[in-house]
This record gives structure tokens, sequence and C-alpha cells, in this order.
């Protein structure tokens, strides 16, 4: 077994600082923080150094996590909570230090976890980036892994977007239902009207529309798990005569003339080089004065990089793309579509992600037994991060709801707003 060359806790105290509230215990015996501490990280064995010093960053961090190589006893948040303000601190001085005291055996290359997807570069291989063949792979790593897994994750609603929490004792199915709701109510949905919902996950927001606003609705998913539980669920409602879930690419949808369109959770998915045909596209598909209601996850300036990294490229959302809301507004106006309102849900988010970080929790042995030890860690990880990154305004969700005007400029909306909170 390789050693470091000094105690392995003490490496971590420069890591975290004297004044930290995670302790640590490490496989050399050694150990820093209060002994008394809500959430203790064990370091397990010498590949989560060769993790974090040949990958640094969350990359290298993450490995180590996935693989077991360290272990969290207690909330994962509050851990990722404490390391991220030290980590942020610091110092390219620090990260000599540390390779000065671990010496340069940790910085040999090891095969990383089993759940880690190829870099870019090998998934270039397999076509161009947002091909809808590529497309469908990326859709199907992450969706396709078990039906069951996701209802221990999401609970009920089946829903895989920000929730909006009408009050603070709201619980998250009702939170749920209530997003559902103000999209219908922001596209202004009516009796007889048609709906189009790209990206349309298990189907919760079509079975909404139609069971609440008497529409007839299409929903279509790249996930062919998702379709097939999504329209298994709309038989069962009862709803087969006005709904349908399709397993299909939105740019293979020949349809046309609808009085409204939902795009909840797509566009992270699209590439912000597609953006504007993507907006060019649906704005086709609406009949003058419909409404398009485009809600995703936001960058939180348009200096942000629009590629996913790290631990969320190779985990989660191969080939991920983020816009800043300012650039999806001028790309949906370059498209036709007046953009009539802009709503920021980031705290709502956040509350979300608690909500299925509990649930993951919970039901933790049953969420293993689904998708393996190894991806139940990926989620928990990736699920307390992104609760983080929306509290710490890293990233953001955008509602952006637009409409076509019809040819003297008239846009078939109340002078303000009506569909309430």
């Amino acid at each position: 077994m390789t050693k470091a060359s000094i105690p392995v806790g003490e490496v971590f105290e420069r890591l975290l600082g004297p004044s930290s509230t995670v302790s640590i215990t490490a496989y050399d015996g050694s150990g820093t923080g209060p002994a008394d501490a809500p959430v203790a990280i064990e370091v397990r064995s010498p590949l989560a150094l060769d993790y974090l010093m040949s990958s640094p960053g969350d990359l290298g961090l993450a490995r180590a996590y996935v693989a077991g190589a360290i272990e969290v006893t207690g909330d994962l948040y509050t851990a990722l909570h404490a390391l991220a303000a030290q980590v942020d601190q610091l110092t390219p001085a620090d990260r000599v230090w540390m390779l000065r005291k671990l010496g340069p055996a940790h910085l040999r290359r090891v095969q990383p976890p089993a759940e880690e997807l190829p870099n870019r570069f090998k998934r270039s291989l397999s076509g161009l980036r947002h091909s809808k063949e590529r497309d469908s792979s990326a859709i199907s790593n992450h969706y396709d892994v078990s039906n069951r897994f996701y209802e221990l994750v999401l609970g009920p609603s089946m829903a895989y977007t920000c929730a909006v929490f009408p009050d603070d004792g709201a619980t998250l199915e009702q939170a749920q239902e209530h997003k559902f709701d103000l999209v219908c109510r922001k596209l202004g949905l009516k009796p007889g009207m048609r709906l189009l919902d790209v990206g349309c996950g298990w189907g919760g927001m079509v079975a909404h529309a139609v069971r609440h606003y008497g529409v007839e609705a299409l929903g279509v998913t790249l996930s062919r798990e998702q379709a097939q539980w999504a329209q298994k669920n709309i038989v069962a409602l009862g709803l087969a005569d006005r709904a349908e879930i399709r397993h299909l690419d939105y740019r293979d949808v020949t349809e046309t003339d609808f009085d409204a369109i939902s795009s909840i959770g797509l566009t992270e998915h699209i590439g912000a080089r597609n953006v504007p045909g993507y907006f060019r596209f649906l704005a086709a598909k609406l009949k003058p004065h419909g409404r398009l209601l485009n809600h995703c996850i936001t960058n939180p300036d348009s200096s942000v990089a629009h590629r996913s990294r790290g631990f969320i490229d190779r985990y989660v959302f191969p080939d991920g793309e983020l816009e800043a809301p300012g650039e999806l507004m001028t790309a949906m106006h370059d498209a036709g579509l007046e953009v009539r309102h802009s709503e920021n849900l980031r705290e709502h988010y956040a509350t979300t992600l608690a909500g299925w970080c509990a649930n993951l929790d919970e039901h933790w042995d049953e969420a293993v037994g689904e998708a393996g030890a190894g991806r139940s860690r990926v989620w928990a990880l990736y699920l307390a991060a992104c609760r983080l990154a929306f509290e710490r305004r890293e990233i953001e969700l955008h509602q952006i709801l637009g409409v076509r005007t019809d040819n003297q400029g008239g846009m078939g909306m109340p002078l303000r707003p009506d569909w309430g909170v």
C-alpha cells in the first residue's frame, strides 16, 4: 500500500482549515476536525488521494466518492456545503504544497469508476455533438436507468424538473402539481386547445393539462423508458382519447398549428448553437396568438461557459449546455416570438432538490437494488451538489413565456398577467 509522506489528516487540515466543522479520519489512522462534528468524512484508501491529485476539482472528488474510496457519515449536502466554502479559498500555493507533501506517486493515472462516461473526444467518435444519434444516446444514459429508481427519488408525481412552492408549508408533491398548473395558466389553456409538450418526461404536464384544462396533448421524449411508462399511465388515467406520448425527437414532430407548447427541462440538452433553430422550429408549430413556455436551468450571466464540465459532464448530463436567460430571450425574439414574461425560480429548485435528496436517503437500500451502489452514489452527490449550486447562484432556473403575434402585431393576451402566482 502506497503511503503519503505525511499523515493524510494533516493534508486535509490544510485543505479544510483548522476551523472546519467536518471531521476527517483516514486509512493511516490520522484525522482532523472536531470529534463531535455533525458530518464525518472517512478517507478509506490511497485511491482517494490518487483521484484527488490526478483529477483536481470536482471530478477527482466525485471519482473518489463514487468508487467508495471516500465515505460520508451524516448529511452529504452539509458536507459539500462545508467543503465548498474551504475549497473555493484554495490558492495555487496550497495545491503545490499538497503535491509536495503527498508525493508524485499520487499523480498516477487510475481507472475511473465504471459509472463514468467517456470523455468528449471519445464521445465524438459516435457522432457529432447534438446530432440526433448522440443526443439519443446521452438521454438514454441518464433516463433509461430504472423507472422504479426514479419513482423512489422523485416521488409519485414523477416530475423531474423544478417544482414551484406556493408557500413554505407545501409538500414536494403539492409543489410539482402547482408547477404544472402554473405552466397551464401561463399558456392560457382552455378546453379544446392543442398542446405540444417537448421533452415530456414521464408525462406529468400532459396528464395535468388534459385532466384539468380539457386540452388535447402530444408529449414527446427521447427516453424509451419514459415514453413507455408515460403512455401506460395515460391509458390508466383514462386519457388516451385526448393524450399521446411518443418516443420521438422533438425535431421529428410533423404536426403543426398548436395553440400552446410547453418545454420543461429540454433546453439544457439541445446545445447553445442549436437554440436559435430550436425556437424557430417551435415557433413554426404555433398558431398566431399561440404561446410557448420555456422552463430550463440557466447560467447566471452570459460570461459563463455553456458546456458542462467535470463531474456533471462525465456522470450526469453528457453534452449538457446552459445559456443565460438573456441569450434565450434574444433567440426567442429572433425566432418571431415576443417575450411577455420571465420568472427566476432558483430558490424553488434548491428546495425541490432537498426533497429529492430526502427521498433518496429514505429509500437508499431499494435504490441501490435498482440502480447499483455506484449509480446511487452518483445521484446522491449530484442532487446535493446541485442544491448547493442553486443556493449559491451558480445556476438559476427561468420560465420564459413567449407568444407568436399575428401579422398586425396582435398577441391575444390580456394587458396584464392573469395567471396569479
